[in-house]
């Protein structure tokens, strides 16, 4: 989706740029190539990861981590800014930064604030469409390629922060409607995706094309990510959120460091690609962006179709033990399950239980992660041995988990939910 490829296929010049408006610099943001894409998704999967990893894992809540990367972003952006040319490193890590926080201040809205997320999605979608119609009637053009000036850039990361924002709400709407778990979801952005590239290889305007895909990666590399740290009980592939974030953020790296050092993607023209332009074949254009807008029915039908199939809603709240499996009072679920597994499980229990007691919110989060991974882990083999029983004891540790990573922790439901566990295994 680089608008190179329209001048190669015929194109004309239009409205010239508006000149000593603001100072000219050179290009501040790199040229659309796949390497751009690969780390924009693997930005996005990040933004998503880290972010809860900082919250949850790391017990810093939803709001001082929201705070936290609020101050850090507006370091990285006066960084970014004050650089007069593309550098890599920095434009990359504004744009990690970008993610991480707009996936905050959605999160934020809907958590905290309690906003559906179909008004958080509509919202946003509104002031996107609002900062393009400012950028366009000021500088006319929404165009990457020139970003050549401070009031362009200034537009640009404006609207980078808004497509994360609505993007982490979009996809997180689409899961509550659908009940789609972590790798079904990845499915529908990135069949948009591929609709969006065919649309552009066929003529469909190549800087629509651009913000399309630019707004659907969010939900793509989010989807990703949350498979990626899912356990396996929720079909996820069990790497957990540190790690995964880990790994991403060493392939963003390597990515970077590779572009640094070959400057594939410097745009070494940017008075040539500072000027709008759209292609000579208008006609064509108005055909695909017919077909984008078949793509957009048939994938709006696709979504009513799955919220009408049976499914569990995405809530925050783990599903309660269903009743016919409830404990009697007073008995355990320990007794058809090996006694080292059950001391295991028991230990790392009264261990983060002693911690909470004692005011240790973070080491507390940090340790009951082990119990889930040692749960997940034994799944295969404990299962079978009493379905029955071990759907009781996944359910008090799916509240013992959600108590321990609530984005406001109260004690006295972690207590009472670890308790609850130590109880049910004997």
């Amino acid at each position: 989706m680089s608008e190179r490829s329209e001048r190669a296929t015929g194109t004309a010049e239009v409205t010239p740029v508006r000149a000593g408006v603001a100072r000219r610099t050179l290009s501040k943001v790199p040229e659309v190539t796949v390497w751009f894409w690969i780390i924009k998704i693997l930005c996005t999967t990040v933004g998503e990861t880290f972010a809860d990893w900082i919250d949850t894992s790391l017990g810093f809540g939803l709001v001082a981590t929201a705070l936290l990367f609020t101050v850090v972003l507006a370091a990285v952006m006066v960084w970014q800014l004050r650089l007069s040319r593309y550098v890599p490193f920095v434009y990359w890590l504004a744009v990690v930064v970008v993610s991480v926080t707009g996936t905050l201040y959605t999160d934020i809205l809907t958590d905290q604030l309690n906003v559906p997320l179909a008004a958080s999605t509509g919202v946003f979608a509104v002031l996107l469409a609002v900062v393009f119609g400012i950028w366009y009637a000021r500088e006319a053009t929404l165009s990457i390629h020139s970003i050549v000036t401070l009031p362009r850039e200034l537009f640009y990361w404006l609207a980078v922060l808004v497509t994360f924002a609505l993007g982490t709400a979009a996809g997180d709407w689409t899961l509550q409607l659908t009940g789609w778990g972590p790798g079904t979801s990845v499915l529908l952005p990135a069949g948009l995706i591929v609709a969006v590239v065919v649309g552009w290889r066929f003529g469909a305007n190549a800087v629509l094309s651009f913000w399309l895909a630019y707004i659907l990666t969010r939900p793509l590399g989010a989807n990703l990510g949350d498979w990626f740290a899912s356990p396996a009980s929720d079909h996820g592939l069990g790497v957990g959120t540190s790690i995964t974030s880990v790994v991403f953020l060493a392939a963003i790296l390597a990515v970077v460091g590779y572009l640094t050092f070959s400057r594939s993607d410097v745009i070494v023209d940017p008075e040539r690609n500072s000027v709008p332009v759209v292609t000579t074949d208008q006609a064509r254009e108005r055909v695909m962006l017919g077909y984008y807008a078949v793509v957009a029915v048939a994938a709006t039908s696709l979504l009513v179709w799955a919220s009408a199939q049976p499914h569990a809603s995405v809530s925050d709240e783990p599903a309660a033990a269903p009743a016919s499996v409830t404990l009697a009072p007073g008995r355990s679920a320990s007794a058809h399950f090996p006694a080292a597994e059950i001391a295991k499980f028991r230990t790392v229990t009264q261990d983060t239980l002693s911690k909470v007691q004692s005011g240790q919110q973070a080491a507390a989060t940090a340790r009951i992660k082990d119990l889930e991974t040692a749960w997940d882990q034994d799944q295969d083999t404990l299962q079978p041995m009493d379905g029955s029983d071990w759907d009781v004891l996944d359910g008090k540790i799916d509240r013992a988990l959600k108590a321990l990573r609530a984005k406001a922790p109260d004690s006295a439901a972690e207590t009472q939910a670890l308790d609850d566990l130590l109880t049910a295994l004997g």
